[in-house]
């Protein structure tokens, strides 16, 4: 394949690859935190957007910390990926928490409509944000996935 294909430019891109397996490191791991919380497991956890750890936090976390690695700390591209993942981190322990645990309040409502007859629709999304311990844990994962990109690829191509 030609190396002059956006195609394979995104594919080959280390920092979005490092990212990238930084989310799927995250996602995988949220299975296995969920069992060991409530010893059963569920299959839905794997595209869970909250839980241990955030996968969020990971993917910017890793493409951050990829970026300050290969091209500098003092680069503005690292400064615009450290800005990024500062507002999703942000926003995964503060709004979409916020907005979870609102889905929670309206689902109990819901439940005691139903309890009267009532039905008043689909039961919302609840777990949508983050604690800040799942949100660092997946900064964590970010640092330690773009640490190991970097000792698997230390100059070269992905």
């Amino acid at each position: 394949m030609a190396s002059d294909t956006p195609f394979y430019d995104i594919i080959t891109n280390r920092h979005l690859v490092t990212g990238v397996a930084a989310l799927v490191v995250a996602q995988v791991l949220k299975v296995f935190f969920d069992y060991w919380r409530t010893k059963s497991w569920k299959s839905a956890m794997i595209t869970s957007t909250g839980g241990m750890p955030s996968s969020h936090s990971a993917l910017v976390v890793a493409v951050m910390i990829s970026i300050g690695i290969y091209e500098g700390f003092g680069t503005p591209i690292f400064a615009v990926s450290t800005a990024l993942a500062l507002v999703v981190m942000h926003d995964a322990a503060g709004i979409r928490r916020a907005a979870g645990k609102q889905a929670e309040a309206i689902n109990f409502l819901f439940s005691k409509l139903e309890e009267q007859g009532i039905k008043p629709g689909n039961k919302l999304k609840e777990l949508l944000g983050h604690s800040p311990l799942e949100v660092f844990a997946g900064a964590v994962l970010g640092i330690i996935v773009a640490l190991a990109a970097y000792g698997l690829f230390p100059a070269g191509g992905v």
